[in-house]
């Protein structure tokens, strides 16, 4: 069953190549600069596409979690932090204009209902949803009333939150993304058999969001049906910073492209033949007699 969705004039599902997703989330440190950084990268790298975050910080962190103490380039305090990793609208204004400029695709992951509103104004092509957020039920329901694809991380999810999930998203316009949500994960648990489970159960389309260090299992998701990969990246893995470590460099990130690339390419078929390449090497090599 061939299923697909459209983000920005782009088919994503079985039967078209994979959707590459840049996720910049946090990783431009409160700068607007090493986030346009990041989507040139991104866009000379070949991806489709770039992923923000968005939190309302007093809403998604309590109280008391904001006052811990935490060093931070921004003050002494987690709420220090949380607060200058946010852009506000001037700098989504930027980044949209910038994005608009070179021909790149942006998104965003929104944490609760106000960032939803905040980011609807830059008329989004779909919306990730965390895979943290995969039980906020009034969160699930605000951002299908966009009435965008939506894209469901089910990373530290059993089967009966996911079952849960996709009864309140419904299937339409859906792509399940499984992860697992260590940063960075390790390779024994990253389960990516899982992937054409999950179309098995709920017959969307599935992606693949990895947290490792390297390129090969994320490449290995494209051959086991993952129509969407979404990688982290960073100008560097040493920069200050929690993602940091568990994204790509930019040298890596061009070459988890082309290597998905040439996998798609030697896919094929299936359907076992000579190629044209192959017969003068057959009539060399093979013994004169021989039934071919």
């Amino acid at each position: 069953m061939k299923q697909e969705l459209i983000i920005n004039h782009r088919a994503v599902g079985n039967g078209h190549p994979a959707y590459i997703i840049a996720e910049i989330g946090i990783n431009h440190n409160g700068s607007v600069e090493i986030a346009k950084s990041l989507i040139s990268i991104a866009k000379n790298s070949g991806c489709d596409a770039v992923k923000f975050q968005k939190r309302t910080v007093d809403i998604v962190y309590t109280a008391e979690e904001l006052a811990k103490p935490r060093e931070n380039p921004f003050g002494a305090t987690n709420g220090d932090l949380k607060r200058g990793l946010e852009f506000g609208v001037e700098q989504y204004r930027e980044i949209d204009e910038f994005c608009k400029e070179i021909e790149m695709t942006w998104f965003v992951s929104c944490w609760d209902e106000p960032s939803v509103d905040f980011i609807e104004q830059f008329k989004m092509p779909c919306y990730k949803i965390a895979s943290a957020s995969l039980t906020d039920d009034a969160l699930l329901r605000y951002t299908r009333a966009t009435g965008k694809p939506i894209l469901l991380s089910t990373g530290m999810s059993t089967y009966k939150e996911i079952d849960h999930a996709v009864e309140i998203l419904g299937k339409h316009d859906l792509i399940l993304i499984h992860t697992c949500s260590t940063y960075p994960s390790k390779y024994n648990e990253l389960n990516l058999r899982v992937i054409p489970e999950l179309y098995k159960r709920y017959g969307v389309p599935v992606g693949y969001s990895g947290h490792e260090t390297g390129i090969a299992s994320s490449v290995a998701a494209v051959t086991l049906g993952a129509c969407l990969i979404e990688r982290h990246i960073t100008l560097d893995r040493a920069m200050w910073g929690s993602d940091q470590a568990a994204s790509l460099a930019p040298s890596g990130l061009s070459h988890l492209v082309r290597d998905i690339r040439l996998v798609e390419e030697s896919m094929g078929d299936g359907v076992k033949i000579v190629q044209e390449s192959e017969i003068p090497v057959m009539k060399k090599l093979r013994r004169v007699g021989c039934k071919s």
